[in-house]
C-alpha cells in the first residue's frame, strides 16, 4: 500500500480556508448582529401596526 500524497488544490466547489484574525471574526459577528436587529426591528414595526388596526376595531366594537 502506497502513502498518499496530500493534493495542493481544495476538491472542487469548496473554498480554501483562509485563517481570519480576531479582529475579523468580531466585525463578522458585530454586522450579523446588526442584521439581526433589523430584521426584529422591522417585524416589530409590522406587528405594531397590525396591533394598532386591531385596537381602531376594538374602539369601533366597544362603541356599538
Amino acid at each position: 500500500m502506497t502513502p498518499q500524497k496530500p493534493s495542493p488544490e481544495p476538491p472542487p466547489g469548496r473554498k480554501p480556508w483562509i485563517k481570519k484574525t480576531t479582529a475579523e471574526v468580531v466585525l463578522e459577528q458585530i454586522a450579523k448582529q446588526e442584521r439581526i436587529v433589523g430584521d426584529l426591528r422591522e417585524e416589530l414595526a409590522h406587528e405594531e401596526r397590525e396591533l394598532a388596526k386591531l385596537q381602531q376595531v376594538r374602539k369601533v366594537l366597544e362603541t356599538q
